[in-house]
């Protein structure tokens, strides 16, 4: 059963449109989450929202917006104040502009979208912006408003259909300066950013995410599976952390020669199995 749809509307190039449907393309249904529950009875436990000050639970009438001025010192916010600056919901995305996609800063990339042709009816003209955009390489900037906020957002053809990805604000970024103006600049030889290089170049390969492998997911789904049947749960005994390292250049070429021992080790294996063939 396919999922709804989380926005549905129209995509526009100039005078051309088509219906859309906008699905999110990514989820977190498959990862384990853990609820908070009453150790004596098993019961699972809710949260309630009290008053800091006189500690009691306040009732859902009473409840309302505020937006701190200074420490402890709030202005409320109605909702009907809310909604005069809310923006219409247009139903539309609006493609500016086309910009090659390495001009985009990938710190700018938040949430991915699955773009598709709402109904057989705008089927054509979902094609046709969309093959134009492979053909120039480009990737289009539009408006969204998703939960009424107004979205920049990227789209580039994914398949048969587009990929859309919402972009973050400038002022959502944290300035990089104030992280990296710390780091310090050593002067390091030629000979030892060869030996990175080389290093490098015997781990290259291609991108393939279905080598991705989420280590601590899968270890909770067994540490689960091996609780819930009765089974009892040991943590293992952590290794020491290896040492500092105090020559780079020793490093780097004990980097290199362990990588070389491992390629020979499978070349002869490979071998080994041939002979055997």
């Amino acid at each position: 059963m396919a999922p709804r749809a989380y926005w549905k509307g129209y995509l526009r190039l100039s005078l051309v449109t088509c219906p859309i449907a906008l699905y999110p393309a990514s989820t977190s249904a498959e990862k384990t989450h853990f609820h908070q529950i009453n150790k004596n009875n098993g019961h699972r436990l809710r949260q309630k929202l009290v008053d800091e000050v006189t500690g009691r639970e306040v009732e859902k009438e009473n409840r309302a917006r505020g937006y701190e001025l200074t420490k402890g010192k709030y202005v409320e916010i109605e909702e009907d104040e809310l909604d005069a600056v809310k923006l219409e919901s247009t139903h539309t995305i609006e493609i500016d502009e086309f910009v090659p996609a390495g001009d985009i800063d990938l710190r700018y990339y938040d949430k991915p979208y699955y773009l598709i042709p709402n109904g057989k009816t705008g089927a054509d003209a979902f094609v046709v912006i969309r093959d134009a955009m492979k053909r120039k390489d480009k990737v289009a900037l539009g408006r969204v408003v998703l939960a009424s906020r107004e979205h920049v957002i990227a789209l580039r053809p994914l398949d048969k259909g587009l990929l859309g990805t919402t972009l973050r604000y400038p002022y959502e970024l944290r300035d990089e300066g104030d992280y990296f103006d710390a780091i310090p600049s050593p002067r390091v030889s030629k000979d030892m950013i060869d030996l990175a290089s080389h290093i490098l170049d015997t781990k290259a390969a291609k991108f393939n995410p279905k080598t991705f492998k989420d280590k601590y997911e899968n270890a909770l789904k067994a540490l689960v599976k091996r609780k819930a049947s009765g089974k009892t749960i040991e943590a293992p005994e952590r290794n020491e952390a290896e040492g500092n390292v105090i020559d780079l250049m020793e490093a780097l070429k004990g980097s290199l020669s362990r990588k070389s021992k491992k390629a020979g080790g499978k070349k002869a294996a490979r071998k080994g199995r041939r002979k055997a063939a």
